[in-house]
């Protein structure tokens, strides 16, 4: 049996893990805006040397109108908007907690599913979203010890402000899944992702005028750490992980690959304790392996 598509999204989950250490390391150094500009544009320079030699064409100009549509829509909720919010909640929670919070992704998906296009939920697709919710609930909520009854109330263990872009992340990144399956139908798939990575650096181009920060990303090209851990990031993300990302959704069945490409926030756990010195409590890896399982009880 061929397993493409599952070899596949195991190779996004890793190179995910990769890109999203390294992208917090650059974030916290030079901001979040910057890093998902030149980010692209490294891996935009990756990519086409790559699709010139695999297609012997530098640019997707072959590319349908139809195609440029829908990919360009992906480019702009999945890189522009969907990525704008994930790379702040780098920098307000870290990369192990966005990193779980994106586990949301694939229940979004079906619930956007469901409510727009009258997608059928099955009540293995509810159980999966309220495992999911609860691992996720498990590690982002404690409870506040009372002061005279001992009752205590629950309230966010991090920055509500973090949860929030970890939320707009996993969302941005459902829309640029569904976006993405429709316009690369019958199209090459690192030719569709240079696609979104184009609409990418123009959406995050246009940011910087309109907010006047081109001095700004000046002055990181610069410093020479954080644009080698950009770089390192551009390699595993914009190019092997996003288009490995596509390459699973095209050869296995879509709920299959995101169940695997969904174990990020359980593969990130060793290196954020080991690299990283983070103290990881025994709440948090359930909570992480609870919101894994989760997504595979909702599609398996």
């Amino acid at each position: 049996m061929n397993h493409t598509g599952e070899l596949a999204a195991l190779l996004t989950a890793i190179f995910w893990t990769i890109t999203a250490l390294s992208f917090e390391a650059a974030s916290k150094s030079i901001g979040s805006l910057t890093v998902n500009l030149f980010r692209l544009i490294v891996g935009f320079c990756f990519l086409s040397i790559f699709v010139f030699f695999y297609r012997g064409v530098l640019l997707p100009l072959d590319a349908s109108p139809h195609a440029w549509l829908y990919l360009t829509l992906s480019g702009l909720f999945g890189f522009v908007i969907g990525d704008l919010c994930l790379f702040q909640a780098f920098v307000v929670l870290g990369a192990r907690i966005s990193m779980l919070m994106m586990a949301l992704s694939p229940p979004i998906t079906a619930l956007v599913g469901w409510l727009v296009l009258g997608e059928t939920m099955t009540w293995k697709s509810l159980a999966g979203m309220i495992v999911t919710l609860s691992g996720i609930a498990l590690v982002v909520l404690e409870r506040k010890p009372g002061e005279e009854n001992g009752d205590g109330k629950v309230k966010f263990h991090y920055p509500l402000w973090g949860i929030l872009l970890g939320l707009g992340g996993a969302a941005g990144q459902s829309v640029g899944l569904i976006l993405s399956k429709i316009g690369m139908q019958g199209y090459d798939t690192f030719a569709s992702t240079q696609i979104r990575v184009i609409t990418g650096i123009v959406g995050f181009a246009v940011l910087f005028t309109l907010l006047r920060n081109w001095k700004q990303a000046g002055r990181a090209l610069r410093q020479r750490k954080p644009m080698m851990q950009l770089s390192l990031g551009a390699f595993f993300g914009p190019f092997l992980g996003v288009s490995f990302s596509l390459l699973a959704i095209k050869y296995a069945d879509t709920g299959i690959a995101s169940t695997i490409m969904a174990m990020v926030p359980v593969f990130i756990i060793p290196p954020s304790m080991i690299l990283r010195k983070e103290k990881v409590s025994w709440k948090e890896v359930a909570g992480a392996v609870m919101a894994v399982s989760g997504v595979a009880v909702f599609f398996l």
